[in-house]
């Protein structure tokens, strides 16, 4: 349609809408000279506005719903997110830290629906909390007086429908409360991935055969899946916040799923490779390398090669994250289910800023995921995974009795840690196993091993002796 007829229909068009909600004639003043009267207009003519939806576009209805009576009796499928909001003692690599959570984890739980769903979240914040706190949920389309503050002893709920695709922060409020930035700094954060109506695509990959010549490789949607969200700590020496460190962007720690280092190998690891618990693999650092850590000990994220593999990621931090794998290409970029890049290298995200990455392993090996930002790499965002096999361990492992045939990647032995693996969705395959692994409480980590996911600092000592 020529454009200059385009902006002339649709100044008319305004000029008609505004007739009829506002009286029977209605002058409009940017097209001299021209008087609309209502009631002089062919009927036919106001019922093809209203065909074309036109009156609509303005009426109530068009709005989001968001009281949550209408929306739970609307047909909608509801997935109910309670949150608490609590401040804990945590531990990093200086000690521990004043730590404000949901739920007494950092990141907070994963939120996971599909696109039109109705989220009814209610935050509660115990009677002993010393502060107020809140929830602004990035996933939701509603008025930010909803995420206002709640103080201890009180609950709040407000409901949405997640209208659009894709992975969103959720983060504790300013709205009524002096200080975000120290709740989200301090540990209260996550996220709600929210998966196409229509799941997600297949993946291809280009390739070259031998002589050359372009292949393109088709992968199925359904992912194995892992979610990393980058942040900063700025702190005090005895553990405190520090505004004043944040004001500089002088962080003390940076952090992945709210450890620093906390997916490197550790001393199984060693007794598997080295054959001494004392020989670390990685010489430069090794942290969080005892059992007695318990769910904090270390451990890297297993893969198997050729494997559609599927990371949500999200920037949570006040600096950027410059997403790269030591070793790979990104596959296959997306935000908000629309594709951004193809066999890249690096991907930045800004601060409360996501992507999905797709990522196939060919080779066995181990691959680093880091911000490459080297300060940032320095400092605790660096991620080993681990695909296939390349150390030789499967023969070891059938030996011990450990696992009772070779095995595509060792998560069929060890599981991958927890707090990377997100809930299910419509085009998720199923981890072989899990294990308890996170900025977790001990209560939190008591309920995860109830719920089956397995303490390996139990199974480790009762494990057979590796040839």
């Amino acid at each position: 349609m020529n454009k200059r007829f385009t902006m002339i229909f649709s100044v008319v068009a305004v000029a008609i809408m505004g007739a009829t909600l506002f009286g029977s004639t209605y002058t409009q003043t940017q097209i001299t000279g021209t008087t609309l009267d209502v009631s002089n207009m062919d009927v036919d003519v106001m019922q093809q506005i209203r065909d074309m939806g036109g009156l609509r576009l303005v009426m109530p209805q068009a709005f989001a719903e968001t009281d949550c009576a209408v929306l739970e009796a609307s047909g909608r499928n509801v997935v109910e997110f309670n949150l608490t909001g609590e401040s804990v003692e945590l531990p990093y690599l200086g000690g521990t830290f004043s730590a404000m959570t949901f739920s007494q984890q950092v990141p907070g739980p994963t939120l996971r629906v599909t696109q039109g769903d109705v989220v009814k979240m209610t935050l509660t914040i115990p009677d002993d909390e010393a502060t107020a706190h809140g929830n602004d949920m990035h996933a939701s389309q509603i008025s930010s007086t909803n995420f206002g503050s709640v103080n201890p002893g009180e609950s709040r709920t407000f409901c949405y429908i997640a209208e659009s695709a894709g992975v969103f922060k959720y983060h504790c409020s300013g709205v009524d409360l002096i200080g975000m930035d120290q709740h989200v700094l301090s540990g209260m954060y996550g996220i709600a991935i929210v998966d196409p109506a229509k799941g997600y695509k297949k993946l291809m990959v280009e390739k070259t055969s031998g002589s050359g010549e372009l292949d393109r490789q088709f992968h199925d949607a359904d992912a194995l899946e892992f979610q990393l969200q980058y942040n900063q700590l700025y702190l005090t020496d005895d553990g405190m916040y520090d505004q004043g460190a944040m004001f500089k962007h002088q962080n003390t720690a940076t952090v992945v799923n709210g450890q620093q280092f906390g997916y490197f190998p550790n001393m199984l690891h060693n007794l598997l490779v080295n054959g001494d618990t004392n020989i670390n693999i990685v010489k430069v650092i090794q942290p969080w390398n005892d059992l007695d850590l318990m769910q904090y000990q270390s451990q890297p994220l297993y893969v198997e090669t050729g494997q559609h593999v599927r990371f949500f990621v999200e920037n949570q931090g006040n600096e950027p994250v410059f997403w790269h794998i030591v070793g790979e290409i990104i596959d296959r970029v997306s935000q908000g289910n629309r594709v951004q890049s193809a066999a890249t290298e690096t991907w930045l995200l800004g601060g409360s800023q996501n992507m999905i990455a797709d990522v196939v392993f060919d080779e066995p090996g181990v691959y680093i995921i880091v911000n490459h930002d080297y300060a940032a790499i320095y400092t605790g965002a660096a991620t080993v995974v681990v695909a296939g096999d390349p150390f030789d361990l499967n023969p070891r492992l059938v030996a011990a009795g450990i696992i009772p045939e070779p095995v595509a990647s060792y998560a069929y032995a060890l599981g991958n840690p927890s707090d990377a693996v997100p809930p299910m969705g419509m085009n998720s395959i199923a981890h072989p196993a899990v294990n308890i692994h996170g900025m977790y409480t001990d209560e939190v980590a008591s309920e995860l091993k109830a719920d089956g996911v397995i303490p390996l600092w139990e199974v480790i000592p009762t494990l057979p002796p590796v040839p």
